[in-house]
């Protein structure tokens, strides 16, 4: 009688992970606090032109004063300042040799997709609904976009979401940046279709 022994390579988070989540969440971070800011400055003066008005449909302050910009009845960017930070100090802790649990990989990737889902709500919105597209809120969409990827391969990969999905989740893990581009390309299609007409009133 022969005993067969299964052995699991354990996916971790490296250095590259590390630095990427610390980018991406200082990006995301300092869009946020681009537009808290705005939104102070169109407060004190709702007359005021700010420098991301760029034209009718790219704009900040058209999006900010809309309905969807404070979907929990405060401005949506004090909730990149406060979700963005997380990134940021899970990535520190990783180079400083931290290492986490699986619940905790969990809980974070559950913040990871309720941020997805918020960000394709308002991007949703802004281009079929507002029908205008603010500068700074989409520099958090570029930032939310790869952490969502990285973290679901990664979770994936560790067997957290079933052992069937550890395999799919460490070759998503391994090329999150290919997805992450894909979901740009994406992106960056519907909104060049939907506004075809009115790129030519930039230049």
């Amino acid at each position: 009688m022969s005993t067969q022994i299964q052995t699991t390579t354990t996916v971790k988070p490296g250095i590259v992970y590390a630095l990427a989540s610390i980018v991406f969440g200082i990006v995301g971070w300092v869009a946020s606090l681009a537009l808290t800011l705005e939104r102070i400055r169109v407060a004190e003066n709702p007359e005021v032109t700010l420098g991301c008005d760029v034209s009718p449909f790219i704009s900040c302050k058209s999006v900010m004063l809309t309905e969807q910009a404070s979907l929990f009845g405060f401005p949506n960017p004090l909730i990149g300042l406060a979700s963005f930070f997380a990134p940021v100090l899970i990535g520190f802790a990783i180079l400083a040799g931290a290492e986490f649990k699986n619940w905790f990989w969990n809980l974070y990737l559950v913040g990871n997709i309720f941020g997805f889902a918020f960000v394709l709500w308002l991007f949703s919105q802004s281009v079929f609904v507002i029908g205008s597209l603010c500068p700074y809120c989409m520099v958090a969409w570029i930032a939310m976009i790869p952490l969502l990827w990285m973290n679901l391969g990664l979770v994936a990969a560790q067997g957290s979401l079933g052992e069937r999905f550890a395999a799919p989740g460490k070759l998503v893990y391994e090329w999150n940046w290919v997805i992450t581009v894909a979901t740009y390309v994406g992106i960056s299609l519907v909104i060049l279709i939907v506004y075809w007409d009115l790129w030519p009133t930039l230049f």
